[in-house]
């Protein structure tokens, strides 16, 4: 494969990412960790890979602007974005799903929840819970001050291994989500022997990035137990953390060199963002 088809070779096999989401992307992974601004002729630069129109950057920034994912501040002719409240708000807990994801401990009881109002339902969703058939929820948190008012909730350990991951497999959509880990080994492990441009480094970690972000946002991060032996969230997480790592120099050597704020160069990340596979 030849250096300056690595990009496109990989597109072939994830498709093109939706722009406004791709975005948010570039924000969480480049932008916030260096200070949360970047000049939009910086953020066009590296959307000029993935064959985005200047019009359909103005348009997707300004659907994320109205939206609260991004606030503007023009100086002079020159824009510039940071996250906005909405951005803020979903990008911490994001962030630690992203990069370093982990299951929760677990004490080995389940936690059932019978009858929930809408508004509880959606606050046990998003705390990982899962929906079993009859309209009961099942989750794994242990800690109660987690738990919305109003959702009682009884705890138990399953008779056995077999019963728990019977259990899992009907409350949470595994099937489906292991095949989105499947196949994004799939289109990402020729980047492992592969030999890219230096210009390719950034565009090439945020994709894998943006395309692990629609996964694991969507994974419960259930216990190891409740899981089946092969499951491939293991092996696409370590394939992630080992390009991620592979991919940052030459991609943060372009947003020294290229990523602009208000005040010039984009200064260094303070902390840089890392995947971890514990």
């Amino acid at each position: 494969m030849s250096e300056a088809s690595v990009l496109a070779a990989t597109l072939a096999r994830t498709g093109a990412p939706r722009i406004a989401s791709f975005i948010v992307t570039v924000w969480g992974d480049a932008v916030a960790p260096r200070g949360g601004s970047l000049w939009l002729g910086s953020l066009q630069a590296i959307l000029d890979h993935f064959g985005c129109t200047p019009g359909q950057v103005r348009t997707a920034m300004s659907r994320l602007t109205e939206e609260g994912w991004l606030a503007r501040n023009r100086v002079g002719r020159n824009s510039f974005y940071r996250l906005g409240a909405r951005g803020e708000q979903a990008f911490a807990a994001a962030a630690a799903r992203i990069y370093a994801g982990a299951p929760p401990d677990w004490d080995g009881r389940f936690r059932l929840v019978l009858l929930a109002e809408p508004a509880v339902r959606e606050a046990l969703l998003a705390q990982g819970f899962g929906n079993l058939p009859g309209g009961a929820m099942l989750g794994v948190a242990g800690d109660p001050a987690l738990l919305p008012k109003g959702a009682p909730v009884l705890a138990a350990p399953p008779r056995d291994g077999d019963e728990a991951r019977l259990l899992a497999a009907r409350a949470w959509p595994l099937e489906g989500l292991a095949d989105g880990y499947a196949r994004f080994h799939d289109a990402f492990a020729p980047l492992a022997g592969a030999r890219f441009r230096a210009a390719e480094a950034l565009p090439l970690r945020l994709l894998l990035v943006h395309e692990w972000r629609r996964l694991v946002l969507r994974d419960p991060l259930l216990p190891a137990a409740l899981l089946p032996g092969d499951w491939p969230g293991h092996q696409a997480r370590a394939l992630a953390a080992r390009l991620y790592a592979r991919l940052a120099p030459d991609a943060e050597g372009w947003l020294d060199a290229e990523g602009r704020n208000e005040a010039g160069p984009l200064p260094p990340a303070a902390t840089p963002p890392r995947f971890t596979t514990g």
